[in-house]
């Protein structure tokens, strides 16, 4: 059984693109693999926060995740700073990685452009990046697109670390998931749904009731011509109605699209399945959100799993480079 790894950070809601197109395949890889998912709070420190935040959001999000079908007793869910290994083997590759590799990352220089005040670990980030992925001999890394520079990094800090100082990481491989929906913004669809940039309109978060749903799919961003059908290029937001309505109903949207002739009936269609789909995730959410510390619970679970593997991944990188064994 392979394993695979993937993360997320806690800040923002989760939206239909995160479920549609990540999380649910989380929620069926993990029958299929052996599955470790990790809420990577470290890295969402790398942009000021206010104190308290990032713990109250990290269990939100662990319930969240748990409410859109991760089982923790089938997966690995964990927080990332509850396994301090991370950090210390961040160290390691930083030192293994170039400052021309970290410079040349296009997310860097992307949140670099958007931003006052840079912090270091906005730089180094993608050696902590690496860190997550190699310390549980990763197989498999689901990511999107925009992440497989981050995974060939990993690699290649993987492979210079295992010729100076003898095999000690496994290679990763970044897979791209065909069967997750791409999920854009109701308003601007020729861009991503995301959780970082403010677009209330444009975006569906997982906890917006009925009326809120109803009312920014029936607002969707279409075009002039009226003609219902799945062209990404030349028709982005009907395209992107019919994702969304494929996705939530398990059907083709092309097929989809010679159901309708009109943009009113699509939407109102789209906006009924996305109620009736994100129906149980709430019911579920709020049952957790009653409990929390079930939730830490789970999540102190996990993080003792993964420690267990982390620090074993750890003492054979240090041994290997021939630090002074501490015991």
């Amino acid at each position: 059984m392979r394993r695979v790894l993937s993360g997320i950070q806690p800040t923002g809601q989760l939206h239909l693109g995160n479920y549609l197109g990540a999380v649910r395949n989380w929620a069926k890889m993990q029958h299929d693999t052996d599955a470790f998912f990790c809420i990577v709070d470290l890295h969402s420190i790398t942009i000021p926060q206010e104190p308290g935040a990032i713990g109250r959001e990290s269990l939100r999000l662990a319930q969240m995740l748990i409410a859109a079908g991760l089982d923790p007793e089938v997966c690995t869910l964990f927080v990332q700073s509850h396994v301090r290994e991370h950090t210390e083997c961040s160290w390691l590759l930083e030192c293994t990685a170039s400052f021309g590799e970290l410079s040349r990352m296009a997310q860097f220089k992307d949140k670099s452009d958007r931003q006052e005040f840079i912090s270091a670990g906005l730089f180094t980030y993608p050696a902590l990046q690496a860190a997550d992925i190699l310390l549980y001999d990763t197989n498999d890394v689901p990511v999107g697109a925009d992440q497989r520079q981050h995974i060939e990094l990993t690699r290649d800090i993987a492979e210079r670390f295992n010729y100076r100082y003898g095999e000690t990481f496994v290679l990763p491989a970044a897979v791209i998931p065909s069967a997750g929906a791409r999920v854009m913004d109701l308003q601007r669809p020729t861009d991503k749904m995301s959780k970082s940039l403010d677009s209330p309109k444009g975006t569906i978060d997982l906890l917006d009731q009925p009326d809120q749903i109803e009312k920014k799919i029936r607002s969707a961003v279409t075009d002039n011509d009226g003609e219902v059908r799945f062209d990404v290029s030349n028709k982005p937001g009907v395209s992107n109605l019919l994702s969304i309505l494929g996705a939530a109903t398990d059907k083709d949207p092309e097929e989809l699209a010679s159901e309708y002739s009109q943009y009113g009936p699509l939407k109102a269609d789209a906006a009924a399945a996305v109620v009736e789909l994100l129906a149980p995730l709430q019911a579920r959410f709020a049952e957790l959100e009653a409990d929390p510390a079930e939730t830490t619970r789970l999540l102190a679970t996990g993080a003792a799993k993964a420690r267990s593997i982390a620090a074993a991944t750890l003492t054979r990188a240090k041994s290997n480079i021939g630090f002074l064994p501490d015991s």
